[in-house]
């Protein structure tokens, strides 16, 4: 190889489901630390605005990897498509089910959601796969409630002040911004890996970074150098407080109130994995929600091995 081969840095694009939400906090965190430079990558960020998931762009190739829910791995294998998470940057949700404060007399359990209008990021998306275990362990079947894609932010909380939602699966900072503007309250909280398993059963990895297993097979070598920057980060996080993390972030993540931000990422820092790894419960834990409570996902076999892999993790240098 030539010279300028080694030295140029590699151009990988990532599509991210929403830059500003706190989950995805990882992907323009390892930007703004300079780790993917560090490790020789050009690294764009694509924040995913419209309602083409990135599953779709990252099997298309139209970005290099994705940064979703781990869920997604098993849908798509169930379409005969293959695509596998290298890191896991979540080990809990990091969402919560909100109630509209004026409501919040009577929707007190999930199974009070029962008839309601329920709002998610957007159809078919982790929110909605969560919503649904969460109907689907409190007896409520899923064509018992009305689904409604409301975004994140300004357009959720203008989804339930306007009374088109009853209760919705958001995160941070909304969740913070819906309990101090006294909007709503927390019916459901996947804020902790200890609520979460309380809520769920289990485990539940959910925001990872995942690629197309051909992609993967094809650039080992840049895979490796993508998730040792990664899990440089992650281990950044383990040993930073939120106010630190939170310096880091652009000013106009913080929706115009800084304190706030600091605060609800201190109340779920710990959905941050630690190191990056594939926790051992979850793709079990995922893969029987999706089975009882996804209609798609009905009677299909999923490999759960090739949804992750941990190697890249075990071998990343930091």
């Amino acid at each position: 190889a030539s010279q300028s081969s080694t030295t140029t840095p590699y151009p990988v694009k990532i599509m991210v489901g929403g830059l500003s939400k706190q989950i995805y906090l990882p992907n323009m965190l390892t930007q703004q630390l300079g780790f993917f430079k560090e490790q020789n990558l050009d690294v764009t960020l694509v924040d995913e605005q419209s309602g083409v998931g990135s599953e779709t762009m990252v099997l298309a190739g139209a970005v290099d990897a994705g940064s979703g829910s781990y869920n997604h791995t098993l849908e798509v294998q169930a379409q005969g498509k293959f695509m596998e998470t290298v890191v896991q940057l979540q080990i809990a949700p990091g969402e919560a089910e909100m109630v509209d404060a004026k409501k919040a007399d009577t929707i007190k359990t999930a199974a009070d959601l029962k008839g309601k209008n329920l709002g998610v990021t957007e159809l078919g998306s982790g929110t909605h796969t969560l919503t649904l275990a969460l109907l689907g362990k409190a007896g409520v079947a899923g064509d018992q409630a009305n689904f409604i894609g409301v975004g994140a932010g300004n357009t959720f909380i203008a989804a339930m002040q306007n009374g088109k939602i009853d209760a919705g699966m958001t995160t941070e900072p909304t969740i913070s911004r819906l309990i101090k503007s006294g909007v709503g309250k927390p019916l459901v909280d996947l804020r902790t890996p200890e609520s979460t398993r309380a809520a769920l059963g289990g485990d539940y990895p959910f925001i990872s970074i995942w690629m197309a297993t051909d992609y993967v097979n094809a650039h080992k070598p840049i895979v490796q150098r993508m998730v040792n920057a990664y899990v440089k980060t992650l281990k950044w996080i383990n040993t930073h407080t939120a106010a630190e993390i939170a310096d880091k972030m652009p000013a106009d993540y913080y929706a115009g109130d800084k304190q706030l931000y600091v605060d609800a990422l201190a109340a779920q820092k710990g959905t941050f994995s630690p190191d990056g790894k594939m926790p051992s419960s979850g793709p079990a834990v995922v893969a029987d929600i999706e089975a009882k409570y996804i209609k798609a996902m009905k009677d299909k076999t999923i490999d759960l091995a090739k949804t992750y892999t941990n190697d890249f993790v075990n071998a990343a240098t930091t």
